[in-house]
């Protein structure tokens, strides 16, 4: 068992325990630099023997006491079939991760040998697909995926994303299912001003009242009235009446609480998207309603991924033990969580599903909660919380496949209660998968963990991100490879960028990244995305997604650029916060997803592979001192206040102001882009190391001054001294030489640094 020595974290074991990729100069092992090789490392991690593993301890005992309890599964079987099939799928694993850094030493080469010559578009894409890179699209098919949830299949609307690190987090994430449209309003700056501080402010609160009216009115529209006059709502023969007229479309009124001639609740449901009107006059807001409506609640996050990926720092097994207990209590439905909100003790739990009378006064209930979804770790990292019989760190991603499973058998043998799939199925996302041989290597991983645990074939419905260059220039083909258990695709543009920095990096210098999102490529991808997913079958039975809202303090402009994310048929799309999910939820109600998506699919292909193969170099590039400084700020101050929230605080995914003090959202993806950006304008002289690093320096004093008000922060100056300032320059200085330009190995490598010291 290894005691003093530095373990490989990505899963590459080498010869000599490092790689050198002879077209980049630095020789690394995970992306870490080769003189880290020689420091020792103290691993204080106690292990216990379970079939051919050494496993830590307390993943050892969370695993047999609580994961495997109420399962089903044999604890033997299971570290039996755990080990089997560690070993035979870690080989398979580093092959693929082999064929990255062969295909990209070959990408490489190319671009080098033509250095100073104009870009030859038609030769690089006959090129890539010599060497493998570009693969031939096989024959039409669409996936045949079944047992598959409303919420994935047929109901668009927003999706949280959250790390399951942090309980309070998860449960509101969970929660989000139900929002009040009048506190999204009121609370955010929705309708074109931030709320006043003091107590509550009347006339804002009439517009509140009015603006949601006006929702009414446009979702919802009454025969020859409007609800911004109405007195009286009630039901008369199943049918909604509003001061006795009906709605002009009545099968939008789907339920009732209380008596028909005086509802305490009515629920509408539009495109799919369920809103309910709460009536109460003894409510402060409702007592002066004419109608005695005291809210609007919107249904907001119809999915909510649990993150045990970008948002999460989950270096070891403290860390794995912590996300996946929270994912069981998820899963069990008995995770809670205490915490002090405004001088009060509060508790926080599961929702309860929803009681109601149908139109016809018999009794349904409307589920309360997001459908979750685990994202699993990618293909990349190793986890110390088990070893091999060689000792080699297990792939975490093949850990992540088991357990999340595994623990999601809980809910799959309920049959009532709060349950979180009502088709029996769980739904894993995986990420930073690179073409379709990754995408089936999934696939194969799931299979053997549902014959391993008795789970019927195709339980696992997989979810692919579509952020890696080779899967998006392959995505045809990677939706083929999990055709059975396909239910989500998306496009993250941040991920997607950082990669094609990186697979890019000897082309040439990159535009600033303001120009990058302007080039053609981007919206080629965006669309393409969405095409293939609807070429493929996935109307109806799968979600297309499109990404993150980035700043959760600027509602009005989420409300004026968001709704173009279900125009351009995205069933989901990924939102900051509860409160964004229930103001984007409006721009579900404006658009008919289904209805775009329909119209799409009958026009083919808006882009192709060429498109998405331009290259977003810099094709002016006399940029003024002052230009380029700007930028190496921008993107140095990001990547700083990021990282040392990361490595000291063991948090992956924060709000974090910018340059300009605007606060953003901020996990490895923006940090990706960001370091890769300032490699590759190192690697070719548009700056010098010495002007970044002067730049890091001031921008850590930026940093500092923006975390003053934290009594539990370490500033980085004047010292700069600090673990955590040394990880922001490996990213930047070792950039080229990280696996895709990735950031997890030199974050893990020193948060493991840090909570060793």
């Amino acid at each position: 068992m290894p005691g003093l020595s530095y373990k490989p974290r990505c899963g590459l074991l080498p010869i000599g325990n490092f790689f050198r990729n002879p077209l980049r100069e630095a020789p690394v092992c995970c992306g870490i630099p080769v003189e880290w090789l020689h420091r020792e490392v103290i691993d204080m991690t106690t292990y216990v023997a379970r079939a051919s593993l050494q496993v830590a301890a307390e993943l050892a005992q969370f695993l047999e006491d609580r994961a495997l309890a109420g399962t089903g599964v044999d604890v033997g079987r299971f570290w039996d079939g755990f080990s089997d099939m560690l070993h035979a799928f870690a080989p398979k694993n580093r092959a693929l991760l082999d064929k990255r850094q062969d295909l990209q030493a070959k990408i490489d080469a190319w671009h080098i040998a033509r250095r100073g010559q104009p870009h030859d578009a038609d030769g690089y894409e006959a090129y890539l697909r010599e060497i493998g890179y570009l693969l031939p699209e096989g024959e039409e098919f669409s996936i045949d995926t079944t047992r598959i949830d409303p919420e994935i299949a047929s109901v668009a609307g927003p999706q949280l994303v959250v790390p399951i690190t942090n309980a309070r987090f998860a449960l509101n994430a969970a929660n989000a299912r139900w929002g009040s449209l009048y506190d999204a309003f009121y609370g955010t700056d929705a309708m074109g001003s931030a709320p006043r501080s003091g107590g509550y402010d009347r006339g804002r609160g009439a517009r509140v009242v009015a603006r949601a009216r006006v929702f009414l009115d446009s979702a919802f529209p009454v025969e020859g009235h409007s609800h911004a006059d109405a007195r009286r709502y009630h039901i008369d023969r199943g049918q909604l009446l509003i001061d006795d007229k009906p709605l002009e479309n009545p099968a939008k009124f789907a339920g009732y609480r209380g008596h028909p001639k005086a509802p305490s609740h009515v629920l509408l449901v539009n495109n799919g998207l369920h809103v309910e009107l709460v009536f109460d006059r003894t409510h402060p807001i409702g007592s002066r309603d004419q109608a005695g409506l005291a809210d609007v609640r919107m249904e907001a996050a119809i999915s909510a991924i649990m993150d045990c990926e970008d948002s999460v720092a989950c270096v070891d097994a403290e860390d794995k033990v912590q996300a996946y207990g929270n994912w069981l209590g998820l899963m069990r439905g008995d995770l809670t969580e205490t915490f002090e909100k405004g001088g009060r003790q509060m508790t926080r739990a599961l929702e309860p599903d929803l009681d109601y009378l149908a139109p016809d006064g018999t009794p349904m209930q409307v589920k309360a909660r997001a459908l979750m979804l685990v994202r699993n770790v990618g293909h990349l990292m190793t986890n110390p919380s088990i070893l091999l019989d060689d000792g080699a760190e297990v792939h975490e991603g093949l850990m992540d496949a088991m357990v999340t499973v595994l623990i999601a058998m809980h809910d799959l043998k309920k049959d009532s209660g709060l349950r979180n799939s009502h088709a029996g199925s769980v739904y894993v996302v995986k990420p930073k998968m690179h073409g379709p041989e990754e995408v089936a290597f999934a696939d194969a991983t799931f299979t053997e963990v549902e014959r391993i645990l008795g789970l019927e074939r195709y339980t696992v419905k997989l979810g692919v991100m579509d952020e890696e260059r080779r899967t998006s220039v392959n995505l045809k083909e990677c939706i083929r490879a999990a055709k059975h258990r396909m239910a989500f695709i998306n496009t993250g543009f941040l991920d997607r960028t950082g990669d094609e920095i990186h697979t890019s990096m000897e082309a040439g210098p990159f535009s600033r990244k303001d120009f990058i999102k302007r080039k053609s490529w981007i919206a080629a991808y965006e669309n393409q995305n969405v095409d293939i997913g609807l070429e493929c079958g996935l109307m109806g039975r799968a979600q297309i997604g499109k990404g993150m809202w980035a700043k959760p303090d600027a509602m009005a402009e989420m409300l004026e650029v968001k709704i173009e994310h279900p125009r351009a048929g995205a069933n989901c799309a990924w939102v900051p916060s509860p409160t964004a999910a229930t103001l984007h939820s409006l721009h579900y109600h404006q658009v008919d997803v289904a209805a775009v998506q329909a119209k799409l699919a009958k026009g083919g292909r808006r882009a192709y592979v060429n498109a998405l193969l331009d290259i977003p170099l810099a094709a002016y590039q006399r940029w003024s001192e002052a230009q380029v400084t700007r930028e190496v700020e921008n993107n140095a101050q990001g990547i700083l206040g990021y990282v040392v929230r990361w490595i000291d605080g063991g948090v992956g995914c924060s709000k974090v102001p910018d340059i300009n003090d605007v606060a953003l959202m901020e996990d490895r993806a923006t940090c990706r882009i960001s370091a890769q950006h300032i490699a590759n304008w190192l690697h070719h002289g548009v700056v010098s190391e010495a002007q970044v690093m002067e730049i890091l320096r001031r921008m850590a004093g930026v940093v500092d001054r923006q975390n003053a008000g934290d009594p539990s922060y370490t500033p980085m100056a004047p010292g700069f001294n600090g673990i955590a300032f040394a990880a922001a320059c490996d990213l930047v200085f070792k950039g080229r030489e990280q696996p895709s330009g990735y950031t997890e190995p030199v974050l893990h490598a020193r948060r493991l640094e840090l909570k060793a010291a």
